[in-house]
């Protein structure tokens, strides 16, 4: 089961998703996901962050920001599984973007909560739009987002971005196994 790989347990109660070394955690009421601190990404304060994002990391190159982990919370209405959460944060990674694969995942969590550990992960390509300290117009761009309902039926979608040669599929395999849902 390519789950257990993600996983490390903690006792019988929960289980901790595995943050590499070198990352930090976002940490927010619904889960906690790791950030590659180690590779530049530092944690963007609440005064500066968008209102819609509960916890944001970001890697910024001179002054352009070439990578970025949010967590946005309770971002869409009447979702009440991992499906319905994908479907509406798939809608918002937008025109343009090309989709290279879907799959169910487990996340870490407690023992307890069997459907809210389960979710949906969405990888995607897409171009930079220059605007708002992104890269230049046209420089590719890759992400990975995971949508689901944390323990309370909140949804939410975790996400790692990054200019395409900054990441590659380790890391987005590190990220969604670094996510405990709560």
């Amino acid at each position: 089961m390519g789950a257990a790989l993600l996983l490390t347990g903690c006792g019988g109660h929960q289980d901790t998703a595995s943050v590499p070394e070198g990352w930090g955690t976002l940490d927010t009421k619904s889960l906690s996901v790791g950030y590659p601190k180690s590779e530049g990404y530092a944690v963007q304060p609440a005064s500066e962050r968008a209102r819609s994002n509960a916890a944001v990391a970001l890697q910024v190159d001179d002054g352009i920001r070439t990578g970025m982990v949010s967590v946005q919370l309770d971002f869409a209405t009447g979702v009440s599984d991992a499906a319905g959460a994908a479907a509406a944060a798939g809608a918002g990674i937008g025109l343009g973007s090309t989709r290279t694969a879907t799959e169910d995942v487990r996340l870490a969590g407690p023992d307890s909560a069997d459907e809210a550990r389960e979710a949906r992960r969405i990888d995607y390509d897409f171009t930079a739009d220059g605007q708002e300290d992104t890269p230049n117009a046209g420089t590719p761009m890759t992400g990975v987002l995971v949508a689901g309902v944390d323990t309370k039926g909140v949804p939410f979608v975790a996400r790692l971005n990054a200019v395409k040669d900054a990441v590659d599929a380790e890391d987005l395999d590190a990220f969604v196994g670094s996510i405990t849902v709560k």
